[in-house]
């Protein structure tokens, strides 16, 4: 196993550890290997994983990788199968997350030679650490894929689109092993100043109804199911046409729900004097003066990490641990910005790929608004934590290149889940008479040159 040199190009790359070519690039890169059995995703991903087994089982129970300081001793925590790929006659790419001792995850990029249940990883390189890549990947005039340190990459190599985006988006959810009955909540994107939204078909079991959230204004899929809707699949597929947002002003009165606690978004106490500590300086100064700096503490104290407990958008374990995915990220700005009479709400959708067009996605993705100076000002904070050089452009502004599922926190529909209002909603939420099950979904999208 060898670590890749950061000047070799490399053929047909994928995903957002390494970009995916079009339709078009594929056929032309690939017209003299139509005889070629193509390997599937779960062989790909059966090959990655028992490679990492025999590693780490010879290794006295860790994965080593060798950075240039030290020898890192890991541990699998997923694969990225959005990203498993061929790339031409039994070669693949895979792309896992790995934790090491320290709980710092590391995203590593492999490529793979031989047959299904005989593959072998030929090259490893460390892509990212703790969300924060080391390089990106820019398409060159040969049609081959060069890595690019993240110094001398441009906005779109890092994710953004500026001005406008249109795309279809897929949302997909295969429904589990059912027994007797289900209940299921998906959200439905709508259209807003920012975004314009169609569905395009939606296919799916079961008794349905459309719900209106009204707090928020959601609109909320709600599916009854069988047992005989075991295996089936939940699948809406929107047009989307969205375009960069910018600070806006508010065309309502400002509620007084965003100066609220929620469940796992509480104030004051400790957020108080946390927020007090971070605007020292800054108290006879505007609101737009304080959230910026609310915005520096979290990005300077936060790490970006899906390991352990995370993805509930808990104020409290972000403060505790400093780590976290979006929804960490989030909530504790939000707990912190309301603590000091800062008006801030949550938004959760998706990122669309910027370096690519089409192609699976990483999740879910969320972000936040807070009120200052007679406008809603966007920010993403994990990702201004990701890509120090946009720290700047994410206080102020979202990349056209997203869509808006659902809106806010303590959602309250009817029928409502039996566990109470909805924290928040992206994936879709099923329950059955045994407690809450946990669909297989995924998003996919493709661009509209």
């Amino acid at each position: 196993m060898k670590i890749l040199n950061s000047t070799i190009v490399l053929l047909l790359l994928f995903g957002a550890c390494s970009p995916q070519k079009n339709n078009e690039e594929q056929s032309e890169s690939t017209t003299s290997q139509t005889s070629w059995k193509r390997t599937s995703i779960a062989e790909i991903e059966e090959g990655i994983k028992a490679y990492i087994d025999r590693e780490t089982s010879a290794n006295g129970g860790y994965f080593l990788v060798n950075d240039e300081k030290r020898q890192l001793r890991l541990k699998l925590v997923r694969v990225h199968t959005e990203y498993l790929s061929n790339l031409g006659p039994d070669r693949h790419f895979a792309c896992v997350d790995l934790a090491d001792e320290e709980g710092d995850v590391y995203d590593v990029d492999f490529f793979l030679e031989g047959k299904p249940g005989e593959m072998l990883v030929t090259e490893t390189s460390l892509h990212k650490l703790n969300g924060k890549p080391f390089y990106t990947w820019k398409q060159v005039v040969d049609k081959t894929w060069r890595r690019v340190p993240v110094e001398e990459a441009t906005t779109e190599l890092l994710g953004v689109i500026e001005g406008d985006d249109k795309f279809e988006f897929r949302y997909e959810a295969i429904v589990p092993d059912i027994k007797e009955q289900a209940k299921v909540w998906i959200p439905l994107a709508k259209t807003d100043n920012f975004q314009t939204v169609s569905i395009v078909s939606m296919d799916y079991p079961g008794v349905h109804k459309i719900l209106k959230e009204k707090e928020f204004g959601n609109d909320i899929l709600y599916l009854e199911l069988d047992a005989e809707h075991s295996g089936e699949k939940i699948e809406v597929i929107y047009e989307v046409s969205r375009k960069e947002k910018s600070p806006y002003d508010s065309e309502l009165e400002i509620d007084p729900r965003y100066l609220q606690p929620n469940l796992l978004m509480p104030i004051g106490g400790r957020f108080s004097e946390i927020a007090a500590e971070a605007i020292k300086g800054k108290e006879k100064e505007g609101k737009l003066m304080q959230a910026r700096a609310l915005y520096d503490y979290i990005i300077d104290n936060m790490r970006y990490m899906k390991f352990g407990e995370y993805g509930t958008g808990n104020s409290v374990l972000a403060c505790d641990s400093k780590t976290g995915n979006c929804t960490e990220f989030h909530s504790l700005f939000i707990s912190l910005a309301r603590s000091i009479e800062i008006p801030a709400r949550f938004s959760i959708g998706a990122s669309i790929p910027s370096d690519r067009n089409e192609g699976g996605i990483d999740g879910y993705h969320c972000w936040a608004e807070f009120y200052a100076d007679g406008k809603w000002w966007p920010v993403d904070i994990s990702e201004g934590n990701k890509y120090t050089a946009l720290a700047t452009y994410y206080f102020g502004r979202h990349p056209a290149n997203r869509i808006e599922l659902s809106q806010g926190r303590d959602l309250v529909v009817e029928p409502s889940p039996s566990g109470g209002p909805i924290n928040f909603l992206a994936y879709p939420i099923m329950e059955t008479e045994e407690g809450e099950v946990y669909p297989k979904t995924s998003f996919s999208f493709v661009r509209k040159n």
